[in-house]
């Protein structure tokens, strides 16, 4: 049946190109003058690309167009949902609802059909690409998938497909259809859409997915970097911890990072902190320390957001050391509690 053949186009680009080359030179002809220059050179390159179209390919591509022409119709005789109940009944619910949402302009988030793949399929997938790839795809899942995908990788690979995350903004629509639909074609029943340029990855990318994994996994990743960035690697170590972050610590770790901390720079540290992270100090300290606490904090008054910070970052560069010696651990992602190694 024709519903059941892959076809190898992906993005709506590459399908508007196939059926004009279906529905031939005339009707063609006559579809162009109702596009804009920009779009008839698109859709030429497209065009161009295709080298054959099959039979079975041909009707496959037809019955898509012309169940997505039923779509638009029914919307227009009675709205979306009255489309949709059609629709389901002559093609099923799955097939329905991509019509719908193709035609009424709802839009998938790019990759978004990797949310269905375990980490094995999506790493058979791209293990074998260029870190910018690679990049570009953990750009796009969860932290947690991508601190399980990122773990699966070469520690050289890991630096490097972490450096590149952790430096990129956003890619251009193209870029991204292009790697969606080679990814699509892998990946059986994978559908690509095309895509609005998007934010993806940047230092805060990384960071989530750094905080998803263990932390002889941030190390290696962090020390990589640093070797080829450091200031990129230092960045993302301020990140990587934030004050707020000290209610991951349990109780005796939390006391134990206390111990270290000058009293001045954890008042400063306070006027700036959540209640959470300000309840978690409070209850981990004798009750007369905290009393002294409390009136120092009062006794500061108005103070400088920049004070704040640098306070802050005083406490977190303790919270990190004794991490690193191994006398506290860091409660990290969906793993493990926190607990004191003695």
């Amino acid at each position: 049946m024709a519903d059941e053949i892959q076809l190898p186009f992906t993005t709506g680009r590459q399908k508007a190109a196939a059926i004009l080359i279906v529905l031939g030179a005339d009707i063609s002809a006559e579809v162009f003058k109702y596009l804009k220059e920009e779009e008839m050179e698109l859709i030429t390159r497209e065009i161009a690309q295709i080298r054959k179209i099959t039979h079975s390919q041909k009707i496959a591509l037809l019955q898509e167009f012309y169940s997505l022409m039923m779509a638009q119709e029914f919307i227009i005789q009675g709205g979306v949902e009255y489309a949709r109940a059609l629709l389901i009944q002559a093609l099923g619910e799955e097939r329905a609802n991509a019509f719908i949402n193709e035609v009424a302009g709802i839009k998938k988030e790019p990759f978004d059909f990797l949310k269905k793949m375990d980490t094995k399929q999506i790493l058979l997938s791209i293990q074998h690409e260029h870190p910018q790839t690679i990049a570009v795809v953990m750009g796009h899942l969860t932290p947690d998938k991508a601190a399980a995908l990122i773990t699966q990788l070469p520690p050289e690979v890991q630096i490097d497909v972490s450096r590149r995350l952790a430096l990129m903004s956003s890619s251009s629509p193209d870029a991204l259809g292009r790697v969606e639909a080679m990814l699509a074609a892998r990946m059986a029943g994978g559908v690509a859409v095309e895509t609005k340029g998007k934010d993806v990855g940047g230092i805060m990318a990384i960071v989530d997915l750094l905080n998803q994994g263990d932390r002889e996994m941030e190390q290696t990743i962090i020390d990589g970097i640093s070797e080829q960035d450091p200031e990129l690697a230092e960045e993302i170590k301020k990140r990587l911890f934030t004050f707020d972050d000290i209610v991951k610590l349990d109780d005796r770790s939390a006391q134990r990072v206390l111990r270290e901390v000058d009293i001045r720079d954890l008042a400063l540290s306070m006027k700036g902190a959540s209640e959470a992270a300000k309840n978690m100090v409070l209850k981990n300290m004798p009750k007369r320390a905290a009393a002294m606490l409390k009136e120092e904090i009062d006794f500061l008054g108005p103070v400088r957001v920049q004070d704040v910070e640098a306070s802050q970052e005083k406490i977190v560069n303790v919270i990190r050391q004794l991490e690193d010696s191994g006398e506290i651990i860091v409660s990290r992602g969906g793993g493990g509690g926190g607990g004191m190694i003695t």
